[in-house]
């Protein structure tokens, strides 16, 4: 990381206001380096990122993006009369020459308000999940108007099944790690799920199906909640890009409604949370519906089976190359995760009778 006077400098290139004196790390984020910067009088004013640019390799469509996002929403705020809106939506400073990041010749970087007496939960209630399903419904609501073309897609086929399998198939023929033999039933699960999961990329061909503004990580610690347990604003906008609304619930489904962890080893820990869903669907619905079409709304118990199954496929695939794309704690961690993923997806699909039931009541 930077030396102190290294990284006041790169503050320097941007439009702050006052007298900045420190910048330490903050958070918890497994992509960019976060600092909160804080001035003489010991207030933290704006947060510090450093941009993972091996991720985001096109920095300026990714800030670009942010910038179409949160302006859009700040007049979407503005239109309801809301007040106290810099901590309802991020923002980002300009550098002095009116770019949206700074390219120190190594590592380009980006400044945002700090948002005062904010904070954000890691665990997951069915209270909570009322709020996150709102928020992110919301959300997507503002941004549903957004015209074709405004924003690009900062990690190319990143909720795209058609390229995930494509990629699990390389990897089978390949076996670079030598490992195919030892996971043959996790690969004949997958495959024989295949055609049922890709049915998205079809009815978007087909054009019954429309790529919507998403949000691609839905989890509830990517919320900022008040004083008060009220929301604020959804950040982690690094994301933000053309998909199907199938992805965002999914992925709360999937990382939220699991009542395991995602890499368990304890397997009959792994299950679907029902109260998780129906709290997330109901608070999502009453913030989302009015864009949803009803072949979205029938679909939607749909997307916790299409992304949990998404990546019970990227583990395993990384298992079979040998450990190349996820940060690992032991040498048969991807297949543990594969298993864990595996396991929640068998229990989504028992209760798909269910949660398909559940949405009725929007239809």
């Amino acid at each position: 990381m930077k030396t102190k006077e290294q990284l006041l400098h790169i503050l320097s290139q941007f439009r702050t206001e006052g007298n900045l004196v420190s910048a330490e790390p903050f958070g918890n984020g497994h992509i960019n380096d976060t600092l909160k910067v804080t001035d003489d009088k010991g207030e933290i004013r704006y947060v510090l990122q450093r941009i993972n640019h091996a991720i985001f390799t096109n920095v300026e469509m990714l800030q670009n993006n942010i910038h179409t996002v949160t302006s859009h929403i700040r007049k979407k705020l503005e239109a309801r009369g809301e007040v106290d809106i810099d901590r309802k939506v991020l923002t980002f400073l300009p550098t002095k020459d009116g770019k949206l990041y700074y390219f120190d010749g190594d590592s380009y970087w980006r400044v945002c308000l700090f948002i005062p007496r904010s904070k954000s939960y890691e665990e997951v209630t069915p209270e909570l999940s009322y709020e996150a399903g709102k928020a992110f419904g919301d959300f997507q609501s503002m941004l549903s108007d957004l015209p074709e073309g405004a924003l690009g897609e900062t990690i190319p086929n990143f909720h795209n099944m058609e390229f995930r399998l494509q990629q699990f198939h390389d990897a089978v023929q390949a076996n670079p790690a030598g490992r195919l033999n030892e996971v043959k039933g996790l690969v004949d699960e997958i495959e024989k799920r295949a055609e049922a999961m890709c049915i998205q990329e079809r009815l978007y061909r087909e054009g019954k199906l429309k790529k919507r503004t998403n949000h691609c990580d839905t989890k509830v610690n990517n919320i900022m909640f008040d004083e008060d347990g009220k929301v604020l604003c959804v950040i982690d906008l690094d994301t933000v890009m053309p998909g199907f609304v199938l992805s965002d619930i999914g992925d709360f489904i999937r990382t939220g409604a699991n009542t395991g962890a995602e890499d368990d080893p304890d397997l009959n820990k792994v299950g679907v949370n029902m109260p998780i869903f129906e709290s997330y669907t109901r608070g999502y619905m009453e913030t989302a519906k009015s864009f949803l079409s009803p072949l979205e709304i029938s679909m939607l118990p749909y997307g916790g089976r299409l992304l949990t199954y998404m990546q019970t496929v990227r583990f395993l695939t990384d298992y079979i190359n040998g450990d190349t794309y996820y940060k690992i704690h032991s040498p048969k961690h991807n297949l543990q995760r594969t298993e864990a993923q595996f396991k929640l997806l068998q229990s989504l699909e028992e209760h798909a009778g269910e949660m398909d039931g559940f949405m009725k009541q929007w239809l």
